[in-house]
């Protein structure tokens, strides 16, 4: 059973997209019951166990809004969602600092990746007490990426975050700085509609 301290990194949902290969937005398809989007935000909200979610939208705010009703969670519009991931991960890291805690920690997801659960993010900030590493990132397909944990030693670098980069790319350039779990899940995303049929069928 993971400790409550462990629970309690804040999460960043980033749900800013305009869907453009998809051809509606990725962020309302339904699965198993609910939209990716009010799925993914149920999870943040269970591993959050009371630390701040933000979700933050974009190109569909207002379309997303009603998914996200009577949800404990801050949303935050990026005016500038097309400048790329890092100016979402940004905004979303501004609404966090608005709050009265102090930010020591964050955790970053996607709302498109359907598998992730509440236990995984979980179990990034556990690999991250286990190891010392401040940056706990998700491996799948011989990569890393998200979800992904950075603690405080790290978060200077996602401030530092160019708008057209994401988190990948801190993974990538400070690789002495990570440890990873297993999630080859994660590598299942919907961006196109052969990839949410492919969700479905299986």
């Amino acid at each position: 059973m993971v400790s409550s301290l462990l629970m309690s990194s804040p999460i960043i949902l980033l749900a800013a997209g305009s869907s453009s290969r998809l051809g509606q937005p990725k962020q309302l398809l339904p699965y198993q019951g609910q939209t990716l989007l009010r799925r993914a935000a149920e999870t943040a909200i269970a591993a959050a166990a009371g630390a701040a979610v933000v979700v933050v939208t974009g190109a569909l705010h207002q379309k997303l809004l009603p998914e996200l009703e009577g949800l404990p969670v801050h949303v935050v519009r990026n005016p500038h969602w097309a400048d790329g991931m890092g100016s979402s991960l940004k905004a979303g890291l501004a609404c966090l600092d608005a709050l009265p805690q102090p930010l020591t920690s964050v955790t970053i997801m996607l709302c498109d990746q359907p598998f992730v659960t509440s236990a995984l993010l979980e179990e990034l900030l556990v690999t991250h007490t286990r190891t010392g590493r401040p940056i706990v990132a998700s491996a799948y397909q011989e990569a890393s990426g998200v979800p992904v944990f950075f603690a405080r030693e790290a978060l200077s670098l996602l401030r530092n975050l160019l708008a057209t980069a994401g988190a990948a790319q801190l993974i990538r350039q400070h690789a002495e700085l990570v440890a990873t779990i297993s999630f080859p899940k994660g590598a299942i995303d919907v961006d196109t509609p052969e990839q949410y049929a492919a969700l479905l069928a299986e």
